[in-house]
């Protein structure tokens, strides 16, 4: 099986400031991503959804193979608007781009018309994904009035090469945020936990895509935090500790689960980054791919007891 590997940025350990904040700096960490095995980077600037954008239009011009993990949120730019940018972006980087839908938006001044109740927000998730995929496939323009949005001869000329096939991302616990994942998410970014706890989550999710005949479309990405020793916040993540290489052992018990994206959250110095691809990254696709062709030995690789994995905030 196949395994991703997505950059998540914090900040880094030498300063508090954001991972983009100095871009010619972050063209140096690009260029160490990329040759590290990194498959895709989150872009998720506090700045703002339209910062985001502007990022994720660098990010995909100063890389070759990198995918692009967009995150984006409703109730900002009305959705013509952004299924026409969010097309540009990804036809300009030739289908490199994914969009990573959030309920919440980072900063504050993006919460522009917030709807009240966990309920209404992702009714309006639903809606907005909704028209965005109408948006990328229509030949012709259409009008809508909905609970929250109202369009008339909404059309985009020129789409993005997947159309209604971009990448959407979306994670949640609640019901109904799984019940709008299982409609909408190609890709379901999992909230840390024990590996029954995992399971379980995963099992939810299948269950709410199946109702949609979708079950067969999901993969699954787990965050996890490498811990260097100091404390990190921002995203919540499976917490391994130890050198990278017995994390990623630890890793290989997710692995089991059928999880095909591991997103690397903390790694943000040149030394970090090319650590973490030459020693994590690599001893994991070895490990795993040595498990595959020993797949009819059961127990030949076993996940090894005593390693440290705990769910972290």
């Amino acid at each position: 099986m196949p395994i991703a590997f997505t950059h998540v940025p914090g900040k880094t350990a030498e300063a508090a400031v954001p991972f983009f904040y100095d871009f010619a700096e972050t063209a140096t960490k690009l260029g160490l991503i990329e040759d590290g095995g990194f498959q895709k980077i989150v872009v998720d600037d506090p700045a703002g959804l339209l910062t985001n954008m502007d990022l994720a239009a660098q990010v995909l011009n100063r890389t070759a193979s990198l995918e692009v993990v967009l995150t984006h949120w409703a109730g900002v730019i009305e959705p013509t608007a952004a299924a026409r940018q969010l097309a540009s972006i990804d036809r300009e980087s030739g289908g490199r781009l994914a969009l990573r839908m959030i309920s919440e938006p980072l900063n504050d001044d993006d919460a522009e018309a917030r709807p009240v109740g966990h309920g209404v927000i992702w009714q309006r998730i639903d809606e907005y994904l909704v028209l965005l995929k109408r948006l990328w496939s229509n030949d012709l323009p259409f009008d809508h009035e909905g609970a929250f949005y109202s369009i008339e001869g909404g059309y985009v000329p020129r789409k993005g090469p997947h159309g209604l096939d971009l990448v959407i991302r979306m994670g949640g616990q609640s019901g109904t945020a799984l019940k709008v994942a299982g409609r909408h998410a190609d890709v379901f970014e999992l909230s840390p936990g024990s590996i029954d706890e995992v399971r379980h989550l995963m099992e939810r999710v299948r269950g709410a895509a199946a109702e949609h005949g979708r079950a067969g479309r999901l993969r699954f990405a787990l965050p996890v935090r490498i811990h260097w020793g100091s404390s990190l916040a921002g995203h919540r993540a499976a917490d391994l500790s130890g050198p990278p290489a017995q994390a990623a052992l630890s890793l290989l018990a997710y692995a089991g689960l059928g999880i095909d994206e591991f997103m690397i959250v903390g790694v943000d110095t040149p030394r970090e980054i090319a650590t973490i691809g030459r020693e994590t990254i690599a001893l994991l696709r070895n490990s795993l791919a040595r498990r595959e062709a020993s797949e009819f030995q059961p127990g030949a690789y076993a996940p090894r007891t005593g390693l440290e994995t705990r769910a972290a905030s």
